[in-house]
């Protein structure tokens, strides 16, 4: 099984596209857990080499927020583009910690992914966005296709026109449900697709409380004002660590693999559910 060895918080991803680097050390500072440069859906074709040769020099000696996860959207792997980013990763004596991997559509594209970064891209961490019918049916294969994959991301925008269904909370409730399945099975974070009207604030926190409740850990976002409230919404709550934690203390002494706390029956398959809740608060607080 595929397991992210190193719990941390994703509560929030805040987009940098490629053709504004100046950007980058302004998102680091805006809160969000996750930095992500983007070379893929924000940066127009003919401007592709542009921005890549803007963008990888980012990633050295970068070391202002290190609470921050470091990240490079790059182009699929199906494309020029997408082999010339891969390339331009090996050439590059300080690559990005992590890379966002589009529109895989099977597990052996990430396999190439694995084989094709190694020497000094060798520790690349990866986060995979279903973002296709044909990746939606294959998640669980790509969930598990690489021990570097921490998370992976929900596309509901490309997602929904390769179904063929609208974008509502509705319509892409069985892709999200599915994706649930796929990253909680095999231990990975999951990142819900941003929330694209700037002006409806109350829409934006009920989406991410309703994606929260359905088994995601995280939302992007499309703007620095976007920040706070997926922090607040995505921290486990006082009341759920202090539950998590006596939860813990108790199977710790139990031999019977079950237990009741506050009148509820809790089995052991909850436990690891409950050691993440732990484990993300502690790195909060650190």
């Amino acid at each position: 099984m595929v397991s992210s060895s190193d719990p941390r918080p994703r509560r929030s991803l805040l987009f940098v596209p490629g053709l504004q680097p100046d950007l980058y050390t302004k998102a680091l500072g805006a809160g969000a857990d996750i930095v992500c440069v983007d070379l893929e859906d924000a940066v127009a074709l003919p401007r592709k080499a542009e921005a890549r040769a803007a963008t990888l020099p980012l990633f050295a000696d970068d070391t202002t927020h290190p609470e921050v996860e470091r990240m490079l959207r790059i182009n699929p792997i199906s494309t020029l583009d997408g082999l010339t980013d891969l390339l331009a990763l090996n050439a590059c004596a300080a690559p990005p910690p992590s890379i966002m991997i589009p529109k895989p559509s099977s597990a052996h594209e990430i396999r190439l992914y694995d084989e094709l970064l190694g020497g000094t891209c060798a520790d690349i961490q990866f986060h995979v966005i279903i973002e296709s019918s044909e990746g939606l049916e294959n998640v669980h294969e790509i969930a598990q296709a690489s021990s570097r994959i921490r998370s992976l991301l929900f596309g509901a925008v490309d997602l929904s026109a390769s179904l063929r269904a609208q974008k509502t909370w509705e319509t892409m409730l069985y892709a999200r449900s599915r994706v649930v399945h796929a990253a909680a099975r095999f231990d990975l974070d999951l990142i819900d697709v941003p929330y694209l009207n700037l002006d409806d604030a109350e829409g934006h926190a009920a989406e991410a409380r309703a994606s929260r409740d359905l088994g995601f850990t995280g939302k992007a976002a499309i703007h620095p004002n976007q920040i706070p409230v997926l922090n607040e919404i995505y921290t486990p709550s006082p009341e759920l660590v202090a539950r998590a934690q006596r939860i813990i203390a108790e199977f710790a002494t139990n031999t019977t693999g079950l237990l009741v706390v506050d009148g509820e029956l809790i089995e052991r398959p909850v436990l690891r559910s409950m050691q993440r809740v732990v484990a993300i608060a502690d790195r909060l607080a650190e």
